[in-house]
């Protein structure tokens, strides 16, 4: 049975920004229901046209890019309460693929009904707009990571905000919070061998800052890892939840 959202089990972290009954009423409507997929199970492809976006309710994703030569350079990795497929709900194409990684729950919304949401509820629409600059503000990152920094460098800064963001989702037990990906997930989001991502893993274990191992990423010292990574220590921003 679809979770109605005055009862989402992650609304109420302080991560989110809360809604308004009125706003919270038409989330509602808009909500057509619930999908569940297995790990590894194609969400959306490249070229394709949906007449569904998404937000991940439970599980972890990926967005990534595929070459036509197989290569594969990882977007960014998918955390409840991130929003997929906007962009074909927006410009009715994918241009990139998302994947589970994890069995995942995604509350399901009707890509015509965007239309509704900004006529009626201006506010919504405009989180729409801030959910968009927020992912544009982290490819610029993240692409001043890859093109920028070291190899070092660029693994602190991932490591740190992945763990400052499910820190926010209330995942971390005793400084430990799941990563259930690949070490080549990590290397193809960074622009780096397995091998050279292995080895840098590594220097962060000698030096006990971070381990990450058997699908959990511990921070003996977030401040410590931060300022490796040249990344401002802050707690994220409050964030719209569609």
């Amino acid at each position: 049975m679809s979770i109605k959202c005055r009862f989402c089990p992650i609304r109420n972290f302080p991560l989110f920004q809360q809604l308004s009954e009125a706003e919270e009423a038409f989330m509602e409507r808009f909500k057509v229901g619930e999908m569940t997929v297995q790990p590894d199970t194609p969400i959306l492809s490249a070229g394709s046209s949906s007449p569904q976006i998404f937000t991940a309710l439970k599980g972890f994703g990926l967005r990534y890019k595929l070459l036509e030569d197989g290569r594969r350079q990882v977007l960014s990795f998918i955390f409840p309460g991130d929003l997929i497929g906007l962009q074909a709900g927006v410009m009715n194409q994918m241009t990139h693929s998302v994947d589970s990684t994890t069995s995942m729950t995604l509350c399901v919304f009707n890509r015509n009904e965007l239309w509704s949401l900004f006529r009626n509820f201006p506010a919504r629409a405009y989180d729409l707009t801030w959910i968009a600059a927020s992912e544009e503000r982290f490819l610029g990152e993240a692409l001043t990571a890859i093109g920028q920094k070291s190899a070092f460098e660029s693994m602190c800064w991932a490591l740190s905000r992945i763990y400052r963001r499910l820190e926010a989702l209330q995942m971390d037990e005793r400084r430990s919070v799941p990563l259930p990906y690949r070490q080549q997930d990590l290397a193809d989001a960074l622009g780096l061998s397995l091998v050279h991502t292995n080895k840098t893993l590594a220097k962060l274990r000698e030096r006990q800052i971070a381990n990450w191992s058997e699908g959990r990423l511990t921070v003996n010292d977030i401040q410590a890892l931060e300022e490796m990574g040249l990344v401002e220590s802050k707690l994220p921003r409050p964030r719209p939840l569609i």
